[in-house]
């Protein structure tokens, strides 16, 4: 009696242990991301990008390339910076809020500066993106970024 309920003890804990550490998410991974005035209008901005160290607060983008630039970003360099507030279950499902600046590095006062604030669902973030920087170079509209 006594071994089947150590035996039956350490198999509850060990079960439970498994599950640690998968409460709250991330978003690490690759994502692809289209931007357009709205949900129906055609893609604006195109992006995919590899994100590392998105559990919680600032992450670290690994690659971005731009799939659809337009004039605002096409051939010039671009630093991001990014943050996520997550939370999330046992079972993997992951929610919270997210937050990616993507900035041109001109050599003049004006950088064309797109903004994207959303809200993480699982492998889907939705959200609103906003464009300022140069002549031509403003905007705002929706995205949708999918993790492959």
């Amino acid at each position: 009696m006594y071994k089947l309920f150590a035996v039956t003890t350490l198999l509850a804990l060990g079960l439970t242990l498994s599950g640690c550490g998968k409460g709250s998410g991330n978003v690490n991974g690759t994502w692809t991301a289209d931007l357009g005035a709205t949900p129906t209008t055609p893609t604006i901005f195109a992006f995919q990008t590899t994100i590392a160290g998105g559990g919680g607060g600032a992450f670290q983008v690994t690659s971005f390339t731009f799939t659809t630039a337009g004039p605002c970003f096409t051939g010039n360099t671009t630093t991001e910076t990014g943050s996520v507030s997550l939370s999330g279950d046992y079972n993997g499902h992951v929610a919270g809020s997210f937050a990616l600046m993507i900035s041109t590095m001109f050599p003049v006062a004006t950088n064309n500066v797109l903004t994207l604030k959303g809200t993480v669902a699982d492998n889907t973030i939705t959200g609103t993106w906003t464009l300022v920087g140069g002549t031509g170079c403003t905007g705002s509209g929706v995205f949708t970024a999918t993790r492959a």
